[in-house]
């Protein structure tokens, strides 16, 4: 028996697919190939093995993901996943959401950015830095028209540079993306013993 889980937290719950994901064991050469690069170099999950299903869609989804999330230069990592966590909030993506605040409070070495987003959204009392990157995140999550010269500005003032902005503008779109797709092929649950 499961829970679908409604409420933002760190702990990554298991996301329960609709599909019945690709067992590796009966993988055709073509699904192995595309699941090679996983995003984050660990096991590969469920949501990975669903979209296996669509190997051409795969084959370009996961180096276009490990791009935006994991290159070098740009914005920090850390950055990356607020922008990524300020489009799961305003997508209600609770399974991505849980994964990129974990990853941002790793990378951070601290749990207060991501508490006080989760306690308080969008009134969260956060750095310069990180409320320019959030509001302009959740912004483009809204409606990208919504992302407007003002954003920009105060992600400029914020110290951004032109190749952190695009950074940030590709980690939030690539998540308007995911999130939209993780919702129609599974839910985020919590087991609970049936006994």
């Amino acid at each position: 028996m499961s829970e679908v889980i409604t409420k933002y937290t760190r702990n990554v719950p298991h996301w329960q697919p609709r599909v019945v994901p690709v067992d590796l064991a009966e993988a055709t050469e073509e699904q192995l190939e595309a699941l090679k690069v996983t995003p984050s170099n660990t096991k590969v999950s469920d949501y990975v093995l669903t979209l296996a299903h669509d190997v051409e869609s795969l084959k370009v989804r996961s180096p276009l993901f490990n791009a935006i999330m994991y290159d070098k230069g740009g914005m920090s990592r850390s950055e990356r996943e607020l922008g990524a966590l300020g489009a799961s909030m305003v997508n209600h993506c609770i399974y991505c959401a849980a994964v990129h605040a974990m990853r941002h409070a790793q990378l951070e070495n601290s749990t207060k950015t991501t508490d006080e987003l989760f306690q308080n959204g969008s009134n969260a009392n956060l750095e310069p830095r990180e409320r320019a990157i959030f509001d302009f995140a959740v912004a483009l999550s809204q409606c990208p028209s919504q992302a407007g010269p003002e954003h920009i500005e105060a992600l400029q003032q914020s110290g951004l540079d032109e190749a952190e902005i695009l950074d940030l503008i590709l980690s939030s779109s690539l998540f308007g993306w995911a999130n939209r797709l993780m919702h129609v092929l599974g839910d985020p649950v919590r087991k609970h013993d049936v006994s």
